[in-house]
């Protein structure tokens, strides 16, 4: 009886805790307790330094410490790999948390109680169903398991066939490999046996119900590879069969549902996860046995697209662990066409991309089959190559001394070159190209320009180009849709001439600003309409906001243009002392990142300049109005520059003269204005 309750009584506080959420005071509880330097100190053995402290990033391997902890501000960021963020980013990078638990974590630290909010019908009815089928998840992974390791048959076909492939038990049980029987309707009759309902058992595709009301296995006959999400909990499968029926798939993978989404996913990265973030690489292979077998020869760093090409999603997911990829197919021609396709989307996401073919005929899982785990890894190591050079020389290889395929080559590494995000590395990438390519670097530097060009005025007007073959093979793909309302590009359209921002360091500086000195009062001096001068108290933020307010000022880039936006608002709506953890905890990672960026400045100004060579340097607090007041007049200036430039573009292509005369008199008017604010920062201004 005393057992009876005891599981009652944990069941109960189960039940009462899914229908609860952490409430946002309390989240702001405990982030005003938190000490990121007490937190990460937890994991990091770090010094002090000034007002930072400082250790060596346990993000990546390093010697010398390039990793800091600002306690004022709450924010880390190692300037050796990028990371950064705050003690909850640390914790959910770190220790894999999730957001609730990395919250939950800190609480227990800082013995706060976690008081809950009653969550509304709505979102139990939907926790509660997400809950379930987790649990039937999960359920099936152990029932296919056990059926694989206890089960005469699971042992003579599943185990047998794993063996078969060089698998040790320990890998299996590792990945939580099974084999569900070829049976009609095994599987299902012991779910519903245990308490699990058609719904669930059909919304996971577990279960396959027909029209007639017949029921049956969707995996019966078939492997088990069950795909786990980051922290470890069972989403979904995928089931290879067993049978050489050529009218069945051979793999078949669990259809999509609330917890499961095969193109957000990357099977093996729950195992893989801390070896990537160790080593800060990552291997692609094309799938789920590949991945095992790289684990078991010990790349453990190793993961694999979800049954399908692979995504955008899967690609954001494999950055948050690392940015340099490199991806193994076979050597085979279609081997490499399935490797150039899949690169495209990794340099647009700024990933660093390397390639490994292995012979023809040969893949991960066959070459460590044949030549063991220490030749596999030898075999990497050798055989690795940077993956625009490496397609260079395989078009090459193709073209022999065919001018026309030669130009088609061409068109074909400008397109990949202009993927790459990085200025200096698409800059480096057309340097080594063009002498491989044997063409003048110029002229390939002005390809990129036109296919950057042509992206970014399609960008602007939502058409796509008809003649980009990465667009077409994107649609080919079936993961894009060609929209028969959307007319061709005329060949005749100019084409926008693709420039960076050029008022980008000055927006960034108006910015930084803002983050690191936005409370901050300056004392200003303004001269009244009779000629009397007043001074009166501002702070630095209501001092900009105001003033690139009054001359309608906007910023190019849009991340600046968001965190400006936000400052405007809260001064609008009476606050006088602005909470910059807003934009370090923001909900969209652009700006956190940025904000982190901008607000830890990894350096400090020795005493031993002062006290030992004289030498006095200004702290930028020390000239902070001025600063403020030629950061203002700097992006003034830069906005005026692009409005004359403008008109400038504009007057050759009017015939009319009274347009004419209205253009020359608005850019006069610039230029005077322009003028004054070159006199007020001591520049000579034509």
């Amino acid at each position: 009886m005393q057992k009876y309750d005891i599981f009652f009584n944990f069941h109960f506080l189960c039940v009462i805790l899914q229908n609860l959420m952490i409430g946002q005071d309390t989240i702001q509880r405990i982030m005003d307790a938190t000490r990121i330097e007490e937190v990460i100190g937890e994991f990091v053995s770090m010094k002090k330094r000034g007002a930072n402290y400082v250790g060596c990033c346990p993000f990546h391997n390093e010697k010398t410490p390039s990793f800091s902890v600002s306690p004022s501000k709450g924010i880390y960021k190692c300037f050796g790999c990028g990371e950064k963020g705050t003690a909850v980013n640390f914790l959910m990078k770190h220790e894999h948390y999730t957001y609730p638990e990395a919250l939950r974590w800190l609480a227990k630290k800082y013995n706060i109680e976690v008081e809950e909010e009653q969550m509304s019908e709505e979102q139990r009815e939907r926790n509660n169903e997400r809950d379930a089928l987790f649990h039937v998840s999960e359920f099936a992974q152990k029932y296919f398991a056990s059926i694989l390791f206890d089960d005469e048959m699971g042992k003579a076909v599943g185990l047998g066939y794993f063996h078969n492939r060089g698998l040790t038990d320990k890998v299996i049980k590792d990945f939580g490999l099974g084999y569900c029987l070829d049976e009609w309707d095994n599987f299902t009759k012991y779910a519903k046996k245990n308490g699990y309902s058609d719904n669930v058992l059909q919304k996971t595709g577990l279960t396959i119900y027909k029209e007639d009301g017949k029921t049956f296995d969707r995996f019966r006959g078939r492997v088990m590879f069950p795909i786990y999400s980051v922290s470890g909990r069972v989403l979904g499968f995928s089931g290879r069969i067993l049978s050489k029926e050529k009218q069945q798939a051979k793999y078949v993978n669990s259809p999509d549902s609330e917890i499961y989404n095969k193109s957000h996913i990357l099977y093996g990265l729950y195992q893989a996860k801390n070896s990537i973030t160790r080593l800060d690489k990552c291997y692609l292979v094309e799938g789920n046995i590949d991945v095992i077998s790289m684990y078991q020869s010990g790349v453990e760093n190793t993961v694999a697209s979800c049954g399908t090409s692979l995504t955008i999603e899967q690609v954001r997911l494999m950055r948050r662990y690392t940015k340099n990829v490199t991806v193994l197919y076979d050597g085979d021609n279609a081997g490499i066409k399935a490797a150039f396709r899949a690169v495209n989307m990794l340099f647009e996401e700024g990933m660093h991309v390397r390639v490994v073919l292995f012979p023809d005929g040969d893949d991960p899982d066959s070459y460590a089959q044949k030549y063991g785990s220490s030749q596999l890894q030898e075999y990497l190591r050798d055989n690795e190559t940077n993956f625009i050079l490496f397609k260079t020389k395989v078009l090459l290889d193709e073209v022999k001394s065919d001018p026309i395929r030669k130009a088609e080559a061409l068109s074909d590494m400008v397109r990949t070159i202009a993927l790459v995000p990085d200025l200096l590395e698409r800059s480096e990438y057309v340097r080594q190209c063009a002498s491989l390519l044997q063409v003048p670097e110029e002229t390939l530097q002005n390809e990129v320009a036109k296919t950057l060009n042509r992206k970014l005025y399609e960008s602007q007007t939502h058409t796509p180009d008809p003649k980009d073959k990465d667009l077409a093979e994107t649609q080919a793909d079936g993961s894009a849709e060609q929209s028969e309302a959307q007319p061709a590009v005329p060949h005749a359209e100019p084409v926008v001439p693709f420039v960076l921002n050029p008022a980008q360091s000055q927006e960034e500086k108006i910015v930084s600003l803002l983050l690191n000195h936005g409370n901050e009062t300056l004392t200003m001096e303004a001269e009244l309409e009779n000629g009397e001068k007043q001074t009166a108290d501002y702070t630095v933020a209501q001092i900009i906001v105001g003033d690139l307010l009054a001359d309608s000022i906007t910023f190019a880039d849009p991340v600046c243009q968001t965190i400006f936006n936000e400052y405007a608002q809260m001064l609008q709506d009476g606050q006088t002392e602005i909470d910059t953890m807003l934009f370090t905890t923001h909900a969209d990672k652009r700006v956190s990142d940025f904000a982190t960026d901008k607000m830890m400045i990894d350096y400090s100004i020795s005493k031993n300049w002062a006290e030992m060579k004289h030498i006095y340097v200004p702290l930028p607090e020390d000239r902070l109005k001025t600063d403020v007041m030629e950061s203002i007049m700097s992006l003034k200036m830069k906005k005026l520059d692009a409005k004359i430039d403008d008109i400038d573009r504009q007057f050759p292509y009017l015939s009319d003269d009274q347009e004419k005369l209205m253009l020359i008199a608005q850019k006069m008017t610039l230029i005077k204005i322009k003028q004054k604010l070159g006199t007020a920062l001591n520049r000579v201004i034509s």
